[in-house]
C-alpha cells in the first residue's frame, strides 16, 4: 500500500516503483503491467492515480500502451538499454545474457499465439539481478543461495591471510597459474570425489570460475549451434537460458521422483540423436528429487547405445548424502562428466568450481577453458585447498546441514499452515510448493510486499502458467512471509 508523503505524490511514488523494477529487470521486457483496476486495488489508490502514473512511465519511454490490451514494458526501453550496457563482471554478464533467453523465447511464443498476453514473468534474469539489487531487507524466498549470515566464517579469511603471507606468494602471483588449476587443490578434490565413489586422478580434474563456468566449458566443447540437448524439466532456469543462448535445441525431459522419464529420453534418442544430457541427480533443483540406481543404469545404457555424453551437476553435494546415487560413480567417468563448486557452501563470490572428465576429453575441455579465461585465480584455489586440508570446510558444511534441517522443518510447517501442499518430498535446500494460484501473478503482487518469488513457470523450457513455486527453506522459516503470502493469495481468489 502506498502512503501519502510530503515529498512525493501517490502518482510519483507509484511511477517510481514501476520504473525501478523495469530498470532492474524485475519486470522483463514485454511484461504486462496490472490493469488500472487491479493496480488501484493492490496499492490502495484511485484509478486516476494509476492512469497518471502509467502516463509518466509512457513519457519516460519505459512502457507502451497497446490498444484494448493494456500497458507493457517496452522491449527496448532507455532503462533496458542502460542496464544492458553496464559492466556487471564477466560471470554475471554471461549468466545475465543467457538468462534473457527465457524472455525472448516467451516473446516468440506469444507472437505465435501460444502464450497468454497477460503473463508478466519474473524470469531467470530477475532472479540473478535480485542477488545484486536487493528488493528489500526481508529474506527472499526465490533466492537460490544460503543467507549471508549462514556463510560467515573466520577460517576463510584466515586461509587467505596464510596463503598471502607465505613465501611462495610472489612465485604464483607474478605468473599465470597452472592451466588445469592448482595441483594441490586438484589432489584434494580427487580424494573428496573418492568419498562419493567417483574415482579419478588430479590430471583429469579442471578448476573453473564456478560451477556455471564448468557447465559452459562442457557445452562449448561438446556442442555446436543447433545440436539437440536433453535437459530435465522442471529444471534450473539459467541452464535452459544458457544453452538456448548458445543456439542449442533444448529437449525437455520430465523429471520424476526416481529420475528422468526414460520413455521420453528413448524417443528423443531415436528421433533427434541428442549430443548431451544435463542432469542434477542429487537434490534436483527445484524438486529435491534424488536419482534411483535403476534409473541411473538405464540412462547410462541409453548414453552408450546412442552415443551421447552426460554432464552431472552436483552443486548441492556439500549438503547431500555421500551414498546418494550418482551417474558418474556408476559410469566411472567414461561417458559422464562431473561438475560441482563451492560458491553455495562457502560464499557466492568465491567463484571456484571444477569438473572431472574422461581422459580423452580433458585436453579439449582445457583448451576451451584457456581460450575463455586463460587460468583460474591461484590465490583463492590455494586458500580453498587449505580449508579442505584442515577439515574446516567439512565442519562448516556439517553446521550448515544442521541449521538447514531445522529451517526446513519450520518452513514446511508454515507452508502447510498457509494452505500449500508439497509436490515433492521436502529435502535439501528447496521446496517445490503448490500454492493453488497462478504464481506468475502471485510473484508480481509479492514484489509489492518486498518479496522476490521463483514462480513454477520459470523452471520450464516453454513458459506456461503454473500454481507451483520454488521456495528456499533457509529464507522461508519466518511467519512474517507466510502471513503476507496468505493475505495476497486470499485477495487473488
Amino acid at each position: 500500500m502506498l502512503m501519502k508523503s510530503p515529498t512525493q505524490s501517490l502518482t510519483e511514488q507509484l511511477s517510481a516503483r514501476f520504473a525501478e523494477r523495469i530498470r532492474n529487470r524485475l519486470l522483463a521486457p514485454g511484461s504486462r503491467l496490472p490493469s488500472v483496476r487491479q493496480c488501484a486495488e493492490q496499492n490502495g489508490v484511485s484509478p486516476s492515480t494509476v492512469v497518471a502514473a502509467y502516463d509518466q512511465l509512457l513519457a519516460q519511454g519505459l512502457v507502451e500502451a497497446r490498444k484494448n490490451r493494456g500497458f507493457f514494458v517496452r522491449e527496448n526501453s532507455p532503462a533496458a538499454d542502460r542496464v544492458a550496457g553496464e559492466g556487471l563482471g564477466a560471470d554475471l554478464a554471461t549468466e545475465s545474457a543467457a538468462a534473457n533467453w527465457s524472455t525472448a523465447h516467451w516473446f516468440a511464443m506469444r507472437a505465435a499465439g501460444r502464450a497468454s498476453p497477460g503473463v508478466s514473468p519474473v524470469n531467470a534474469t530477475a532472479l540473478i539481478r535480485g542477488m545484486f539489487h536487493k528488493i528489500s531487507d526481508k529474506p527472499q524466498p526465490g533466492m537460490g543461495v544460503f543467507p549471508s549470515e549462514w556463510l560467515e566464517s573466520t577460517f576463510m579469511p584466515a586461509a587467505v591471510r596464510k596463503v598471502t603471507n607465505s613465501r611462495s606468494l610472489q612465485d604464483f602471483s607474478l605468473q599465470y597459474g597452472e592451466p588445469l588449476g592448482d595441483a594441490h587443490l586438484r589432489r584434494l578434490l580427487a580424494k573428496k570425489l573418492s568419498t562419493l565413489n567417483v574415482h579419478t586422478v588430479p590430471e583429469h580434474i579442471i578448476t573453473t570460475v564456478g560451477a556455471t563456468h564448468a557447465l559452459d566449458i562442457v557445452s562449448r566443447t561438446l556442442l555446436r549451434p543447433g545440436d539437440p540437448v536433453m535437459v530435465e524439466e522442471p529444471g534450473w532456469a539459467v541452464e535452459f537460458a544458457r544453452l538456448a543462448a548458445l543456439g542449442m535445441r533444448i529437449l525437455p525431459v520430465p523429471r520424476r521422483a526416481d529420475g528422468p522419464d526414460l520413455e521420453v529420453m528413448a524417443r528423443y534418442c531415436e528421433v533427434h540423436q541428442p549430443k548431451l544430457y544435463v542432469s542434477v541427480s542429487v537434490f534436483h533443483n527445484p524438486t529435491g528429487y534424488c536419482l534411483s540406481p535403476g534409473s541411473a543404469h538405464r540412462v547410462l545404457q541409453l548414453a552408450n547405445q546412442h552415443n551421447f555424453h552426460v554432464v552431472e551437476d552436483d552443486t548441492y553435494s556439500h549438503i547431500a548424502p555421500e551414498h546418494a546415487t550418482r551417474l558418474t560413480a556408476l559410469d566411472g567417468l567414461q561417458r559422464t562428466i562431473y561438475v560441482s563448486g563451492f560458491a553455495k557452501i562457502l560464499a557466492p563470490n568465491w567463484r571456484i568450481g571444477y569438473l572431472a572428465a574422461p581422459p580423452n576429453l580433458v585436453e579439449p575441455l582445457l583448451d576451451t577453458k584457456l581460450l575463455a579465461t586463460l587460468t583460474t585465480p591461484a590465490l583463492l584455489e590455494k586458500a580453498l585447498a587449505l580449508c579442505i586440508e584442515q577439515g574446516q570446510l567439512r565442519r562448516h558444511a556439517e553446521r550448515i546441514r544442521t541449521r538447514l534441517d531445522a529451517a526446513r522443518s519450520r518452513s514446511v510447517k508454515l507452508a502447510l499452515q498457509a494452505g500449500c501442499t508439497f509436490a515433492a518430498e521436502p529435502v535439501g535446500l528447496f521446496g517445490w510448493v503448490d500454492t493453488g494460484v497462478d504464481t506468475d501473478a502471485l510473484a508480481q503482487r509479492m514484489l509489492d510486499e518486498g518479496y522476490l518469488l521463483a514462480p513454477g513457470a520459470l523452471f520450464h523450457a516453454e513458459r506456461k502458467p503454473s500454481t507451483l513455486m520454488r521456495i528456499n527453506f533457509a529464507t522461508t522459516q519466518e511467519a512474517a512471509f507466510w502471513q503476507i503470502f496468505l493475505q495476497v493469495v486470499a485477495a487473488m481468489k
